[in-house]
């Protein structure tokens, strides 16, 4: 499997303001999930990668940009990024529709997540 950035999130302290500002500015489409504290941003298929927007509690992070890396392997990844000097930092974590992610923190510090692109069978 290709290992490819597939997914964005960015994370906000004010949902409603920051998907406000970015329908503004950008003119992006944003629907907000039923039931959580996030919205999908649609910018069109040939603009871009999905994404969306999430408010966390306020005592988890509000200002972070994490870029999500498609696997089929996540636990083997997780147990690399150790092995070289990384960290899991969260996860891994089922998400409603079946598919997990899980965040981790590279040799720099950088932040990024890792995300199985297909529903459990």
């Amino acid at each position: 499997m290709k290992k490819a950035i597939v997914h964005f999130e960015i994370g906000c302290g004010n949902l409603s303001e920051t998907v406000d500002f970015y329908r503004n500015v950008f003119h992006w489409q944003v629907t907000p999930n039923e039931g959580s504290n996030s919205a999908a941003i649609d910018m069109g298929k040939e603009a871009g990668l999905p994404g969306h927007f999430n408010q966390l509690a306020p005592d988890e992070p509000q200002q972070y940009v994490t870029l999500y890396i498609e696997t089929d392997t996540l636990e083997e990844d997780l147990q690399a990024i150790e092995a070289n000097s990384g960290k899991t930092t969260v996860g891994p974590v089922t998400l409603p529709d079946g598919r997990r992610f899980a965040w981790f923190e590279d040799v720099a510090g950088n932040k990024m997540g890792l995300i199985t692109s297909q529903l459990p069978k």
